[in-house]
């Protein structure tokens, strides 16, 4: 439920903490997707662009994406005797329970097996019809370009951008780095120094290597553990380390004749998380520490990069700030003042206390800022109001705002990296679930929006698309986005996958997937709830639905789910629920109380052992989780409250739907010993059910739990992600009894 990426735009701040595993596309930047569809090109890399903002991939100062984290490597105590004997026996307890659940799923996974090679087959020949290129993104310095391909670095002339014509810098498999992907690039100003980050996809840190450029490249330095990076100056690094999953502190490195490598910054509070982030001018370096509900933020300036950094304004309960520069400004985007939305302000460089912060733009009631992007002139902003996508822009001479409704079939927007500061046009891409890409330009000069036609992309015309709006057990209107093939007939017989996540402020990704277009294909009905405790409707829809609202979160998934029967969208013997990660909670609980309102579920990495996890304060994260849980330890109605909706604190004999789980034997972030105590009791409780029934026939749900001994909470090779995708979808095949639903005349095999 929580990760962390590098900094370089405000995407996932505004987003506050999101909820999904990241994807590396040759495509397009980070991305996200989805924990339960994960596909992914065989090409996996990702450039993440200094001075430009390549989606997805970026977060802010101190934002986390919301996976959770939890290691017992750092800060435990030396136990007792006692202690080490309990240990012994609950290692051994887990290892017993990991060896069951491993031979169960090898007796049960042949049932499958011809339904997932059909599905691996038609997913795979999707992604070929529906992958693109938009071309690699790019990092421009005068005439020169450098860009990333197939883990290799190049070096081109900005005419005459091409893999074959460019000069090979780097290559991930010629140093040793054969399984790490590039996660990030930056370049120092004069362009004698290239910083990249590598990762692999079973590890949770990165390695920052240093290259020297020249004719013959050569390695400078390699430091290991290391979150973001940015260059202050032609030799001067600053970088921040990441140790059990935290960073709290930021060192700089020089390359001169005297090099030597100091401590900058210790953030001493545990709530916080620090990056480095660079102003897209290039003016200043920021130090921002954020929690979850504070931020603060210190300035390095490029000119003068070992003078001390400089504090903009001191952590405030409940004020979180980013900041940007242009023309010896401050631009600040705040959610100080009221109403405690996102807005953005301004402020002198030499007075950068909140009390001499100026508004520019405040946003309309109900509406989401998704993502802003700063330029020397403009300003350009994405907007979410009841489901529909606009782009906004701000002009920094005429203080004008022009405002543009972007297509209705939109449900996401994806940044193209920027080749100037100075540009006059803004691209990007737009997407839906069913959707591939299509790029689009904004002129800032024109103020109009042009549909690029690089390439023809297959684009569905007979899928609709519908907006909804349900009543939730205290009257408030929870939104749904539906999509269904036009040509299907009886609406009430077609399977239903519903989507839910509802935490850490969040919105569901709707972007596209190949297994959602494969769905619709095949008569699908997809449906995403954008429940409180996401941020579909703003910072009030999150604070709506954690702590002591996260109650409210399932009252709203009910009501969708009751309504899109209610108008004939499927029937509950029909319908699937798909959740990932902390959306795991909402659905889990939802299992428990309203079992009858689903057939099966599909979970990934899910987090459904919140109080016990809530109760270990040694869990390095569970202090800034409090901020979305609460403190069951401080407080015993806090306790009661978690208690009444966690997922294994309320499983009771009943007749559960089937439920397919995937996790992960490494995963970090998902204890696997939550997982493997919640399907245990769930299966003893589905069976305890059974026996107590006498009616002939009673159905017994399949409880299976898949462990995969490769991936984790946030990577996964392609092959395996998508294995896993085909898994679940022949699963929910199975359970839903697809087949027979398509074909009534042909018994399913």
């Amino acid at each position: 439920m929580k990760v962390r990426t590098s900094c370089a735009g405000l995407r996932n701040l505004l987003q506050g903490l999101r909820c999904s595993v990241r994807y590396y596309s040759k495509h397009s930047c980070l991305q996200t997707v989805c924990v339960y569809s994960k596909i992914k090109p065989k090409q996996c890399c990702i450039l993440d662009c200094a001075g430009s903002t390549c989606t997805h991939r970026t977060l802010p100062p101190g934002s986390i994406l919301p996976w959770r984290c939890f290691s017992c490597k750092e800060g435990t105590k030396i136990p007792s005797k006692r202690k080490q004997n309990a240990s012994i026996t609950s290692d051994l307890l887990y290892k017993n329970l990991l060896k069951s659940e491993q031979e169960n799923w090898n007796d049960i996974s042949a049932r499958y097996k011809a339904m997932t090679k059909r599905i691996k087959e038609k997913l795979e020949e999707l992604h070929n019809k529906c992958t693109f290129s938009l071309g690699s993104p790019r990092i421009r310095f005068g005439e020169n370009v450098y860009f990333e391909e197939n883990g290799c670095v190049f070096l081109s002339k900005a005419d005459d951008v091409d893999e074959e014509n460019g000069d090979m810098l780097f290559s991930t498999e010629d140093l040793g780095f054969s399984d790490a992907f590039i996660q990030r690039i930056r370049i120092s100003p004069d362009q004698r120094y290239m910083a990249i980050s590598l990762k692999s996809e079973n590890s949770e840190e990165a390695t920052c290597v240093i290259i020297k450029l020249g004719h013959f490249p050569v390695v400078e330095k390699v430091i290991p553990s290391v979150f973001s990076f940015e260059w202050a100056a032609n030799d001067v690094l600053y970088y921040t380390s990441q140790k059990n999953l935290k960073c709290q502190n930021v060192f700089m490195t020089t390359f001169t004749n005297q090099k030597h490598t100091k401590l900058v910054y210790t953030e001493h509070d545990a709530r916080f998380f620090v990056d480095i982030y660079c102003t897209k001018d290039r003016r200043f370096l920021t130090i921002n520490s954020n929690s979850k509900t504070s931020s603060e933020v210190w300035l390095i300036d490029c000119r003068h990069p070992f003078k001390s950094p400089v504090l903009v304004q001191a952590r405030t309960k409940g004020v979180i700030y980013h900041v940007e520069h242009r023309n010896d400004e401050l631009y600040i985007l705040t959610t100080y003042g009221e109403p405690a939305e996102y807005k953005l302000m301004k402020a002198p460089v030499a007075a950068s206390g909140k009390e001499n912060w100026q508004l520019v733009y405040a946003l309309e009631k109900k509406t989401k800022l998704v993502d802003l992007e700063m330029f020397s002139d403009h300003c350009i902003m994405f907007l979410k109001n009841a489901g529909h996508l606009y782009l906004n822009a701000i002009s920094f001479f005429s203080h004008s705002v022009q405002s543009i409704k972007l297509p209705t079939w939109a449900c996401e927007f994806e940044l193209e990296s920027q080749p100037e500061h100075t540009t006059s046009t803004c691209y990007f891409q737009l997407t839906s679930p069913v959707h591939p890409p299509k790029r689009f330009a904004y002129s800032f000069k024109e103020n109009n929006l042009i549909e690029q036609a690089v390439q023809e992309v297959p684009i569905i015309t007979n899928c609709h698309t519908t907006r909804l709006l349900a009543k939730s057990k205290d009257e408030t209107l929870v939104p749904i986005t539906v999509f269904h093939n036009m040509n299907s007939k009886e609406l009430h017989r077609k399977p239903l996958l519903v989507h839910v996540y509802g935490a850490y402020g969040v919105d569901l990704n709707m972007s596209f997937k190949e297994d959602k277009l494969m769905l619709i294909e095949e008569g699908w009905i997809l449906a995403y709830c954008h429940v409180r405790g996401g941020g579909e409707l703003g910072l009030s829809w999150h604070k709506d639905g954690c702590q002591h609202n996260k109650l409210k979160g399932l009252h709203d998934l009910k009501a969708c789910i009751m309504l899109l029967h209610e108008l004939g969208f499927s029937q509950p013997k029909y319908t699937a629920l798909a959740a990932a990660s902390a959306g795991g909670i909402l659905a889990g609980a939802l299992c428990n109380s309203a079992p009858e309102l689903i057939r099966a579920m599909v979970l990934q990495a899910p987090f459904v052992d919140v109080l016990n996890t809530m109760m270990k304060t040694h869990l390095p994260l569970t202090i800034e989780e409090q901020e979305e849980w609460g403190n069951p330890l401080a407080d015993e109605k806090c306790m009661k409250y978690i208690k009444s909706y966690c997922p294994y604190q309320n499983i009771k004999p009943q007749c559960y739907p089937s439920v397919f789980i995937t996790a992960y034997e490494n995963d970090q972030r998902v204890p696997l010993t939550g997982v493997l105590r919640y399907v245990r009791k769930l299966r003893k409780a589905a069976l305890d059910h059974a026996s107590r029934t006498s009616e002939k026939g009673n159905w017994v749900p399949n409880i299976i739990l898949d462990i995969q001994a490769s991936g984790s909470h946030c990577d996964s090779s392609w092959e395996d992600s998508l294995n896993e995708v085909a898994r679940h979808l022949a699963f929910l095949n199975k359970e839903l009894e697809v087949c027979h639903l398509q074909h009534h005349s042909k018994p399913c095999k």
